[in-house]
């Protein structure tokens, strides 16, 4: 590289770096150890090989930039503005980390282009790079997914699990650049660690590089190198956390806390930059927009959408078939027979699961699976890697496909920083989640959900489904489908259920609850609400309550509390009256069911291990004992 060219791309990365210290030095808070360390690479990077256009941000051929190590967003808002992002301006700069600002403490998806995803949690943003990857060996686009992360991303679990997936599937359109500082927020990173990374990745399948991240020659070699490489590239760069501070530089103190005003002149001293807050000269601003406009000649804005065709009449005819066929096998099963009539019918639909295809019934005859010498399939393996499963879902999801993954419910626990994501994104990534209850039997307390759905529907912006049988569920993967901004969980039966629903009319599960079974003709005293497989259980205590007990009783199902809520007041009010007692019917925890019900039957301990139908006798859920339970509390 010539010394004039050097000379440019340093001027740029100083004007990189202090932008960072100006940001977090105005909010009194961030991170501006990273930025400060990492602005010599990212320069390099954006100015030479990192294939993007500042005036179409949404061109689909472009590379994508994730920075993992979210906590660093001062550096991504500052090369943002610097290679002329339209909608990043000097002003969202100075308003970082403030109310309302577009420039969040962390990159935020689709506050500003250029953010590709939300990243904080550390390790996320590599798994859903992965998805990305995958995106984009699928829709055959020659670009690259380069990913900055540091050690705190590559401690965390995730980071195993994607990069172990990556190497199987030979995702050479993945780079991981690592800032190599050794710190962590509590000292030094070999006090936490002792790992050899490159040989860690080198392991997993991927070529191995290495860099000084001050040697800008060295940097643009390594870069070209990972650009060319046939498997996923590792770049380790080597960097000094808050460089340019000297009070600082090298020390955890730069980590988290802004940069004194002292401090900040000291650095400026260092560093030659004899300039303002925010100042940034006309010669150095004009080299970062020349940058950010090299593709622009050959970008186009937008994305090029997988058209899907109407899919109410498939619908329609499927829920007829359940009826018609009086359909009472387990609701996972009827997941199966919905996806195998769906899924060749939609070219968006991407599939997978955490090894467990056939339990889940996630997999049918027209899924075919992506390998690493082929991306054409529309079913990924993802091995036992949940997480992972999940981050690249939302990959997909940010890429224009429509990902759906399965595992147990009770294993949701391992994917929810993820799934967290997609609701955070508003992406409609669709996770399907069978085992849903302790009725799965044998396999015992480990495998048994119980508190898992209160906390699911905890989530903001989480549409959780529990269908009560075959109809219900071609219902909730027509609305999975058609959900654009919110993702789903279907929570599905491993035991077989009746057929409840006798229509195949308009789709009741999108109202959130309905009357299943209406009370019969005088004042209904009570209203039973059950989910799932628990509906037919409670259709039949309506049945003793009145044959037994003269108590005339109505029974709603209630598949979705989150589209219930969305209802007009008039019709949930419809549903649910002031007059009659309310009685939850879900075997799993309570917790929650206080908003509806006034007597809640559920199950507030772990389960056991026995067959199905001793677990129903020892936890009170065959319908005699569920009469019993409501009249004692009457």
């Amino acid at each position: 590289m010539q010394e004039e060219v050097k000379a440019k791309l340093q001027k740029m990365a100083e004007a990189a770096r202090f932008l960072s210290v100006d940001m977090t030095g105005a909010a009194k808070s961030g991170h501006p150890g990273l930025p400060m360390g990492a602005a010599e690479f990212a320069t390099v990077l954006f100015a030479r090989h990192l294939r993007f256009s500042a005036a179409h941000p949404e061109w689909e051929a472009r590379d994508r930039f994730v920075l993992s190590a979210g906590h660093g967003s001062a550096l991504l808002y500052s090369l943002l503005y610097l290679a002329g992002y339209r909608d990043t301006t000097l002003d969202d700069l100075k308003s970082f980390r403030q109310d309302g600002s577009k420039t969040a403490g962390h990159p935020e998806y689709g506050k500003l282009a250029g953010i590709e995803t939300t990243t904080g949690p550390l390790g996320q943003g590599i798994g859903t790079a992965a998805g990305i990857a995958i995106a984009l060996k699928k829709k055959k686009l020659d670009a690259k997914v380069w990913v900055l992360a540091g050690d705190g991303c590559l401690m965390e679990g995730i980071s195993e699990e994607a990069i172990s997936l990556a190497g199987t599937l030979c995702l050479d359109n993945l780079i991981v650049l690592w800032d190599d500082n050794d710190t962590v927020i509590d000292g030094a990173a070999a006090s936490v660690q002792a790992v050899d990374m490159p040989a860690r990745f080198k392991a997993n399948g991927w070529d191995t590089i290495a860099a000084d991240g001050y040697d800008l020659d060295t940097l643009d070699e390594a870069f070209a190198k990972a650009r060319a490489a046939k498997r996923p590239a590792f770049v380790a760069i080597k960097t000094t956390i808050g460089k340019g501070a000297p009070s600082v530089e090298g020390s955890a103190k730069a980590h988290g806390s802004p940069l004194s005003p002292e401090q900040a002149a000291e650095a400026r001293k260092t560093r030659g930059w004899n300039y303002g807050p925010f100042e940034i000269p006309a010669d150095i601003l004009r080299e970062w927009r020349a940058a950010g406009a090299r593709f622009d000649a050959e970008a186009e804005d937008g994305t090029h959408a997988l058209l899907r065709p109407d899919m109410r009449p498939a619908f329609a005819v499927l829920k007829q078939k359940f009826i018609d066929g009086n359909y009472s096998k387990a609701t996972r099963a009827a997941s199966g027979e919905t996806l195998a009539v769906i899924a060749p019918l939609c070219p968006d639909l991407v599939g997978g699961t955490a090894d467990l295809a056939e339990p889940t019934f996630t997999k049918t005859a027209a899924s075919k699976p992506i390998t690493h010498g082929d991306f054409s399939g529309n079913f990924i393996e993802y091995g036992i890697r949940e997480h992972a499963m999940a981050a690249c879902m939302n990959g997909l999801a940010l890429s224009g496909f429509k990902p759906y993954g399965g595992t147990f419910l009770t294993f949701s626990d391992y994917l929810k920083p993820a799934l967290r994501l997609s609701a955070l994104m508003r992406l409609g990534v669709i996770y399907v989640l069978t085992h849903d209850s302790i009725f799965l039997g044998e396999d015992g307390p480990t495998h048994q959900p119980v508190e898992h759905i209160a906390a699911l529907r905890a989530m903001p912006n989480l549409n959780l489904m529990r269908p009560a049988d075959a109809v219900e569920v071609a219902e909730a993967w027509e609305v999975a489908l058609e959900s654009v901004d919110t993702p789903c969980a279907i929570l599905l039966s491993r035991q077989g259920v009746p057929l409840v629903r006798k229509s195949a009319g308009k789709n009741m599960l999108a109202k959130g609850a309905y009357e299943i079974s209406p009370a019969a003709a005088g004042a209904r005293l009570l209203s039973l609400i059950a989910t799932g497989s628990e509906v037919a259980l409670a259709i039949e205590a309506q049945k003793i309550l009145m044959a037994n007990h003269g108590i005339n009783s109505s029974v709603i199902s209630m598949p979705s509390r989150f589209l219930f809520e969305r209802q007009s007041e008039e019709y949930r009010a419809s549903v649910i009256d002031d007059e009659s007692v309310c009685v939850s019917i879900e075997a799993a925890s309570t917790f929650g069911w206080d908003r509806y019900a006034d007597i809640r039957i559920g199950i507030d301990t772990f389960g056991e291990s026995g067959k199905a139908e001793d677990l129903r006798e020892r936890f009170g859920f065959t319908p005699a004992q569920i009469v019993r339970r409501i009249l004692e509390a009457l």
